[in-house]
Parts: C-alpha cells; structure tokens; sequence
C-alpha cells in the first residue's frame, strides 16, 4: 500500500502534459512537502506505471541509465531538447501548472 505523499507524486507526475516536465524540486515545491530526494524515492520505487521521463533533474537531465528510453519518449512526444540533444531544454519543457 502506497503513503499519502507517494500517491500525491505519482498523481501529479500522471497529470504532467506530454512534451512538458517538471523537475523534482518542482513538485516537492507544489505539493508543499518533501524535497526532491523524497521524490525521486518516490518514483524510483514506484514510478514505472507513471510517465516517469517527464520527470528530471533541475538542469533537464536525467541518469544516464533512464537517457536512451526517455529520449525516445522525448522525441514521440516533442519535448524540447537542448541542442546537443542530451537533456530537456527545462526552460521551454517545464509544464506552467
């Protein structure tokens, strides 16, 4: 059974549009509780039933070992990318709630 803070990540991350992000700062922030290490608890133990590649770091990266199956969702869903197509132009990415 999932914590009251789990269910509240994985709620918000599931309402994240195709295209946009939100880092894990960002929605400790809006949820107003936790940080972004408890977030990426969160969705390193229950994640995957949720569009986990929309959510990265501050800077629009991600762990290299998430990189080649969140760049192929990137470019289904035309994420805005850095130009050296490594990472999330999180200035142009970052879903406006």
């Amino acid at each position: 059974m999932k914590d009251g803070f789990t269910e509240r990540v994985l709620d918000l991350v599931e309402r994240i549009p195709p295209g946009q992000v939100l880092s894990y700062g960002v929605i400790a922030e809006i949820l107003e509780d936790g940080g972004p290490r408890q977030v990426g608890h969160v969705m390193a133990m229950d994640g995957g039933g949720v569009p986990w590649w929309r959510v990265v770091r501050a800077d629009g990266s991600l762990p290299p070992s998430h990189q080649g199956t969140a760049l192929q969702h990137y470019a289904a869903e035309g994420t805005p990318m850095r130009a050296d197509g490594t990472a999330v132009d999180i200035r142009a990415a970052l879903w406006q709630f």
